[in-house]
């Protein structure tokens, strides 16, 4: 069985995930951490449990997801791992810059790509890696049938679903990986969004009005 435990950080509110399971190994997604304090909490948890970070995991390489992964490199020698689509996203950098931000943040290079079909092991458990571009040329979800949930990044919200007028964002793509990969998927599944509370695959086959 895995455990999520979430953390919300930075200025954007954006939720950190960290998976692990009775083994005590364990993934982090999306590590969107701007501040040492952050990281930090972070880092407890890990610490305080005893956990085996082996995989730094990214569903998209937009800045609020991705500002941690130098902490995670520093701290834990793990590099991120993300589609290589999203690659023709400006730089942490550049983004940071657009957005007014008062830190600079350095690109961490990927350690390797991540594509549709992809397995994640840790411990005795496996996510499997779903394509759902949109908001992102690369985005992409981790889901585990086992558990019963799937990390979907900014694809898909409580009542809404991720905004399409940043870099590489496509509407029409946004909303049939939604319909095609998410809303395919068991009515009782949670879903764990980048920002704000969870929600249900059924819930929002519901109330949500883009779907």
């Amino acid at each position: 069985m895995i455990t999520v435990k979430s953390f919300e950080v930075n200025y954007f509110s954006e939720n950190t995930y960290l998976l692990y399971d009775e083994t005590k190994e364990a993934v982090l997604i999306d590590c969107g951490c701007m501040h040492e304090k952050e990281f930090q909490g972070i880092s407890d948890y890990i610490q305080e449990n005893k956990l085996i970070l082996k995989r730094n995991l990214c569903t998209h390489l937009h800045l609020d997801h991705i500002a941690g992964n130098a902490f995670v490199k520093k701290a834990y020698g793990i590099a991120p791992e993300a589609n290589q689509a999203d690659e023709i996203l400006p730089s942490a950098e550049e983004q940071s810059k657009a957005f007014g931000l008062p830190i600079v943040f350095n690109n961490v290079p990927l350690k390797s790509y991540l594509k549709e079909g992809d397995r994640i092991q840790f411990g005795h458990s496996e996510l499997q890696v779903i394509a759902t571009p949109g908001h992102t040329p690369g985005g992409l979800s981790f889901y585990a049938p086992t558990t019963g949930f799937i990390i979907v990044g900014d694809s898909l919200f409580r009542g809404s679903i991720g905004r399409t007028d940043l870099w590489g964002g496509n509407h029409e793509a946004l909303v049939n990986s939604i319909r095609q990969k998410l809303m395919t998927l068991p009515s009782k599944t949670v879903v764990y969004p980048g920002h704000g509370p969870t929600t249900t695959i059924e819930n929002e086959k519901r109330i949500n009005p883009y779907i």
